[in-house]
């Protein structure tokens, strides 16, 4: 047996969550801030009605005048000691200078222990909760004639033309929808995937039960990148920022600064995942009625990784409110080496980190860098001065305009490009994610299956008989931490492994125009990774019961469009896009039977160079 498991090495430890910050009351304007109502207490905030004689009021100017002189000298000699480059919470953030360009800056909040700190003074529970009786349960999915759309960026802000044009984007262009896997997550056009259906039930069913698998919200970039990456290009950035200067659309950049964290989640990150929960419990509220009936409370699952359980207690905190002790379980799995992780397999899958296996896209992304960005580099050299740019660069400028975008709302780097440029990014994400993670990449399939052995489980009622992959024997085969019988799952994950999940279930119709050329942008492509896996992507595996027909039923949804089955054995096509369930249980025991573990993650194989071999099927190269 090659999968590891992590049984009797250590417990889980959950983290503790970050405190959100609060929204500020300072955003109201002075019209709309009311006068206090009690009299008592506003008496000491009325103006005095005497009036002071102009000696005193000279006196009293000369002397704010003299005090603020002093606290000016006090601030510069404060602040002389920073270096300008990483504030420590200790120093006084201010604005860096342009000999600073490029250096990074934080801004670290909470600070470690807080001068006015005393949580014995701010109980969380003082009682007078006034009357809390519950009503009934939501439920859209089962009674609104149509879901709400997700539009994806609320409340991050875009500019209003690109390419240094000042003539407006053109209507329909949305930029959000073009930053592949750095998108917000927005709901798929009806029919995008192919099936003219919504997410919402087909008349006469109704969903029994959900399996709802999702991403992380926006983070900040990772600390590596195969190609690009923020933070490398703001050291170098920095470190020859004596040597050039920038002018017109670049003028930005003399006095530019990194504000970027590292994978963490953001604050509209946040916001995403708290959302979802709402609207999950807003569409598919009704089916906590089965716990209650028996007696049970739902079990969630997450990683270790910080911002994984954020997400996971972010949304947690959208769908069953605060407090959220007593309204469910979070199973919260260790991703790290030597432990087995079906959101997380590729740490028990060596093939999948062996990166002259696993890492196929750079000689394509290249490729396509060099094409759609031609113009942009040549539009951008004669503005630096002293520096010369390459291809990469800029597209590390593309990165840092989404990355900036779902961390501080808005990014000048934004304005750069031409809707084209936008759109080659978002085909350039693409084939990263064809080539490493989905289904023109030789290890996606197998680093899935073990999920979707974990699904076929789930809606069959029937506990794994052979871990033969990236599940874990200690935590699946225990009913408290993996349940059989509930209605409402919900999994959190990492958008390369949504890719794995998809590709192993056989959901072929995204795969219809690959492999995907390093060239030009293939007309009709079906595999779009701004649809598949932006930030907090989520797919809805539903199981219904419909009175057309005795056979239970599943669809698959991503990000609210509906997925055609007919890739899997026996499904075939349906208006709604559903299949019996016991055809889809048994197609996927067959490719759980077909997909061989120790070969894919362990095997002697290599794949050949260019273009000579490809995969649709996310397998690796057998007999070659």
């Amino acid at each position: 047996m090659s999968a590891l498991d992590n049984g009797g090495r250590g417990a889980y430890k959950p983290l503790d969550a970050d405190d959100q910050n609060a929204e500020g009351l300072g955003l109201l304007s002075e019209s709309s801030k009311q006068e206090p109502y009690d009299e008592e207490i506003a008496e000491p905030l009325r103006k005095p009605t005497s009036r002071y004689g102009l000696l005193s009021l000279s006196s009293a100017f000369a002397a704010g005048i003299l005090s603020c002189i002093i606290a000016q000298i006090l601030f510069q000699s404060c602040c002389s000691s920073s270096n300008g480059v990483s504030p420590s919470s200790s120093e006084v953030v201010h604005a860096l200078a342009p000999s600073h360009v490029g250096s990074s800056e934080i801004h670290d909040f909470p600070p470690a222990s807080p001068t006015n700190g005393y949580p014995s003074y701010f109980p969380s529970h003082v009682g007078y909760a006034g009357v809390t009786p519950t009503g009934a349960e939501p439920g859209l999915m089962a009674t609104a004639p149509a879901l709400p759309i997700q539009s994806g960026g609320s409340p991050l802000v875009l500019p209003n033309a690109l390419g240094g044009s000042k003539t407006p984007i053109e209507e329909g262009f949305d930029m959000f929808k073009h930053w592949g896997n750095l998108s917000p997550w927005y709901s798929n056009k009806r029919g995008v995937f192919g099936v003219d259906s919504g997410p919402d039930a087909p008349e006469g069913c109704v969903v029994t039960a959900l399996h709802f698998l999702h991403r992380h919200g926006a983070r900040y970039p990772t600390s590596y990148a195969s190609y690009g990456g923020p933070a490398d290009f703001a050291r170098r950035l920095h470190k020859s920022a004596a040597k050039w200067n920038a002018s017109g659309e670049l003028s930005f950049l003399n006095d530019w600064t990194y504000k970027l964290g590292e994978e963490i989640l953001t604050p509209f990150g946040r916001k995403q995942l708290f959302d979802m929960g709402i609207s999950l419990r807003l569409k598919y509220g009704y089916l906590l009625k089965n716990f209650t009936e028996s007696n049970t409370i739902p079990v969630f699952r997450t990683e270790s990784q910080d911002r994984m359980l954020q997400s996971a207690l972010n949304f947690a905190l959208g769908f069953f409110g605060y407090p959220i002790e007593g309204k469910y379980q979070q199973s919260i799995t260790i991703e790290a080496p030597g432990f087995n992780n079906t959101l997380s397999p590729y740490h028990t899958c060596p093939n999948a980190r062996n990166h002259s296996k696993a890492d196929r896209a750079l000689p394509y992304m290249e490729q396509w860098a060099g094409i759609y960005l031609k113009d942009a580099l040549a539009r951008f050299q004669p503005q630096i001065k002293g520096r010369k740019l390459d291809i990469e660069d800029v597209y590390v400028f593309q990165q840092m305009c989404a990355y900036e975008t779902v961390a501080l709302g808005y990014s000048k780097f934004c304005e750069l490009f031409t809707e084209d440029e936008w759109r080659g990014f978002d085909y350039a994400l693409d084939l990263m994610f064809w080539y490493n993670s989905g289904f023109g990449a030789p290890v996606a399939r197998v680093q899935g299956i073990g999920y979707v052995q974990e699904l076929i489980a789930r809606i069959t009622n029937t506990p794994i008989a052979t871990h033969n992959s990236s599940t874990n024997a200690t935590l699946d085969n225990n009913p408290i931490t993996f349940p059989l019988d509930h209605s409402l799952y919900v999994d959190a994950t990492h958008e390369v492994v949504v890719l794995n999940i998809l590709t192993a279930l056989n959901l072929t119709t995204l795969a219809a125009s690959g492999p995907l050329p390093g060239d030009h942008i293939p007309a009709n492509r079906s595999f779009i990774v701004s649809q598949l896996a932006p930030f907090a992507t989520n797919v809805q595996f539903q199981l219904l019961s419909c009175s057309s027909t005795p056979d239970p039923q599943i669809r698959i949804i991503i990000n609210d469009g509906v997925v055609p089955l007919t890739g899997i054995d026996g499904c075939v096509a349906q208006k709604d896009g559903m299949c019996k369930v016991d055809t889809f249980v048994a197609a996927q025991k067959r490719m759980i039977a077909e997909t061989d573990w120790n070969y894919d993650c362990y095997g002697d194989w290599e794949v050949p160079p260019g273009t000579a071999w490809n995969t649709t099927t996310g397998s690796p190269p057998k007999g070659i």
